[in-house]
């Protein structure tokens, strides 16, 4: 072997040995490129696509403030006695201010599939202020405790819950026979003369023929109260359907540029009574719109039943808001029954920047009759929220609202 063939063997031995080498290095690979949340606007503004998904999601909700005083309507605080003043043995009810702060959380989603449109809508309240405890001074469950004003969290509220595919809706609502017909008019208290329940679970159909006509059907199952010897709702909590038998709701509705006309026709099979609604709403101008609603219901069983809520077998309400400029608008609702219970509320709310929205609200109320202050100390007040001991009552509102 010389020296020239040792030298070529070296080489390419180290040629080899690099090869292997180069064979075995770790080869790092490239990122992938980052997803980006992209914008979904086929549900409306405010709409993301899940990242990975179709589904369209939108997160949402409010901050709102409410101070208050007097003692009219359902909100106020007329239904709390002060504690000290219940020691001592007297019948004041709310002669101060109160006041409640909320986060409302909302969740929507979005989704096409091939049976239809794929939605889901959720609420959560959370509530902290003027709040109440109740004391069973006569150790009887037939009666209601005395309730006693106190501060703290009013605690934590499932409102919505549902889910809809197409036009079929499932779960936590508030009843068709105010959702399908709309609320009482833009004011905080629309409810001094109440027109329906509110929460319930529900199966639902809803149907629009794509003319300006429109229906629905609920299958539902209410909230439960309690009715004294003076026909005076005490709300003392729920009670469920005592059978297989759901309650039922059904309405129709018309819907042209000048407006709308709808009706709808309730069944509360735990009491056997029924109640309907029809309602007009007009634009006679461009920043004017006004409503009128009726109510007529059965009292065979009961006074009152979870649709029939106001006093004697009829009620009307109406109102109207109009847009004074971009900012501000001005808000009147009155409403009066059978039993001659009526209400009146109106409001100027001003948004000081988009999201952001003051309202300032005036509320007046009168039941023609009163509870004995000797029969119920601590809890005397009537459906309209006024004390057992008074006929009118005036209230007011300064509510804050910070919507996102």
């Amino acid at each position: 072997m010389n020296i020239k063939s040792l030298l070529l063997g070296s080489a390419a031995a180290l040629i080899a040995v690099s090869g292997a080498r180069a064979a075995d290095a770790v080869v790092v690979a490239e990122p992938e490129p980052a997803e980006y949340v992209k914008i979904c606007d086929v549900y409306g503004a405010g709409y993301y696509y899940i990242p990975g998904t179709e589904i369209c999601l939108r997160i949402g909700g409010y901050v709102r403030y409410d101070i208050g005083v007097g003692q009219a309507g359902s909100f106020d605080g007329a239904r709390y006695q002060d504690l000290l003043d219940a020691i001592n043995g007297e019948d004041n009810v709310n002669d101060g201010y109160y006041k409640q702060a909320r986060f409302t959380l909302r969740t929507y989603t979005g989704q096409e599939t091939e049976l239809g449109t794929l939605k889901t809508y959720t609420e959560t309240r959370f509530n902290w202020g003027t709040g109440y405890h109740g004391v069973d001074v006569d150790n009887d469950p037939t009666t209601p405790d005395l309730q006693f004003s106190s501060f703290g969290s009013r605690g934590v509220s499932l409102n919505f819950a549902w889910i809809q595919l197409g036009g079929l809706r499932v779960g936590k609502d508030e009843t068709a026979f105010n959702t399908f017909t709309g609320y009482a008019g833009n004011v905080i208290q629309d409810t001094i003369v109440p027109y329906g329940g509110f929460d319930t679970n529900v199966v639902q159909y809803y149907f629009d023929a794509g003319n300006g006509f429109s229906a629905v059907a609920s299958l539902e199952t209410g909230e439960g109260f309690i009715l004294n010897d003076a026909n005076t709702a005490l709300h003392l909590g729920h009670d469920s359907v005592d059978s297989y038998v759901p309650y039922v709701v059904g309405g129709v509705k018309y819907t042209q540029g000048w407006g709308s006309i709808s009706g709808v026709v309730a069944y509360d099979s735990s009491l056997e009574e029924w109640a309907g609604k029809v309602r007009l709403d007009v634009t006679p101008m461009q920043n004017l719109s006004l409503f009128l609603m009726a109510g007529y219901g059965s009292d065979d069983n009961l006074p009152r039943n979870f649709y029939k809520q106001w006093g004697g077998n009829w009620a009307v309400w109406g109102g109207g808001t109009y847009t004074i400029n971009e900012k501000t608008s001005f808000n009147l609702q009155a409403s009066y029954d059978e039993a001659k219970e009526a209400g009146v509320a109106a409001n100027i709310a001003y948004d000081i920047v988009p999201g952001f929205t003051i309202t300032a609200e005036v509320d007046w109320a009168h039941n023609s009759h009163h509870i004995d202050s000797d029969s119920l100390p601590g809890y005397e007040y009537n459906w309209t929220g006024i004390p057992g001991d008074k006929k009118n009552a005036v209230g007011g509102f300064l509510r804050f609202q910070r919507s996102f």
